[in-house]
């Protein structure tokens, strides 16, 4: 295409000097924006609408054949069954907003909310199905499934809360927020060119779409399938059974409020105490001869590793109630997910465990220990000079080393 002969056909051949001194060719022009001409210098409003009319046009001639192409490679029937925790977002007060604002300031908002929403879920996992004006549908376990899918749903939403109220636009912004868990079929591929989607099939959908409509603003409302997967790992205001339209019976609903001072996973989704460990003894036999060696100044390291959900920090704690009388000193490693290429989330806590005699002792010297072991939230140590890449780790156990 000829870019002059394009300019000159609209009209507005006095643009292209600036057009081809900032490199704008077939090959970028399609993807020009109301904010790059107005960079360009593009100052009247009706010279700008012309050429997004345009740019419009060519963009709308030039994608069905890459959707076709992009349609070719996928399976014919793609659809899952699977576990899904669903999120819906809203932006507060957008009917309004349209009714004062500017088009095309309008524009920028809403643009500004899609965009950070993108953004913050994608931090977390999140994958956006389908934008809907001034809402976002939002899937966590698919296409790419995590074993703490519902946590980064609920981690997600309340980042989003915070970065929507932050964003810097035309007018302040507040959002609700939705998420419930549940069994789908997902993966159909619906209508055709650019009004293609992946279709959801299932109550969990509706669910989410309906607790985001019960939502106040800024606030996250989850269900109670959700709840039940995230332990006490946040705190919850419960509001409560509620009828909402469309679900059959009231449905307990629950807004998370922040996240819990539990630091471990585990923990917080064994508050109430653990099973017993079964079909174990081996693995826990040699981690028990390697700390006997350790105890007599043999230095041992045992690596465990597995898939998630496996046992590691089961079997973890069935050691440490083994040794829990013996002196030593527990570091906690822990490479969070959501921070995966920072070293900065190494050790989460320390924790001393002393012999009677020395606890009688420490109790002496200060008359508020009165326990046999007691827990450092940040301990004062010095850090090693390199530390692995968080983004190799594959455990998160604690194993103990005797001191």
């Amino acid at each position: 295409m000829d870019l002059g002969a394009w300019l000159r056909g609209l009209g507005l051949e006095e643009y292209e000097a600036v057009f081809r001194k900032n490199k704008i060719d077939p090959t970028v022009l399609p993807k020009i924006t109301a904010e790059d001409l107005k960079e360009l210098g593009v100052a009247a409003l009706g010279d700008r609408r012309k050429l997004l009319d345009a740019i419009a046009a060519l963009r709308a001639h030039s994608q069905p054949a890459a959707v076709a192409t992009a349609t070719e490679t996928l399976p014919r029937d793609a659809a899952e069954r699977r576990q899904v925790t669903v999120m819906f977002s809203d932006l507060v007060g957008s009917t309004a907003m349209s009714a004062r604002m500017d088009p095309e300031d309008l524009r920028e908002v809403i643009s500004a909310y899609q965009k950070c929403v993108a953004e913050t879920v994608g931090r977390f996992g999140g994958f956006v199905a389908k934008y809907m004006g001034d809402g976002v549908l939002i899937y966590f376990g698919y296409p790419q499934a995590h074993e703490d899918d519902a946590e980064r749903a609920i981690r997600a939403g309340l980042e989003l809360v915070a970065a929507v109220s932050g964003l810097k636009t035309h007018a302040p912004l507040q959002t609700r927020v939705g998420i419930a868990t549940g069994l789908v079929v997902v993966g159909d591929l619906i209508g055709s060119g650019t009004s293609q989607e992946q279709a959801i099939v299932g109550e969990t959908p509706n669910l989410a779409a309906r607790l985001q409509g019960v939502a106040e603003p800024n606030r996250v409302v989850i269900a109670e399938s959700t709840r039940k997967l995230v332990g006490s790992l946040f705190e919850f205001e419960d509001l409560g059974a509620q009828d909402l339209k469309g679900i059959t019976g009231p449905v307990r609903t629950w807004a998370a409020m922040r996240s819990s001072s539990i630091e471990s996973r585990f923990e917080a989704l064994h508050a109430n105490g653990l099973t017993d460990l079964v079909g174990r003894e081996e693995e826990l036999e040699l981690l028990l001869r390697r700390w006997s060696k350790a105890t007599t100044g043999e230095g041992q390291v045992v690596l465990l590793s597995g898939d998630a959900g496996i046992g590691k920090s089961r079997l973890t704690a069935a050691l440490l109630e083994r040794v829990a009388t013996a002196p030593h000193t527990r570091l906690r490693y822990f490479c969070s997910p959501q921070h995966p290429d920072s070293a900065l989330y190494p050790i989460i806590g320390q924790w001393n465990v002393l012999p009677a005699s020395r606890a009688t002792t420490r109790r002496k010297r200060s008359s508020t220990s009165s326990a046999r072991c007691w827990r450092k939230r940040r301990p004062q140590f010095r850090m090693p000079r390199s530390l692995p890449s968080c983004c190799r780790c594959r455990t998160t156990g604690a194993i103990p080393y005797s001191s």
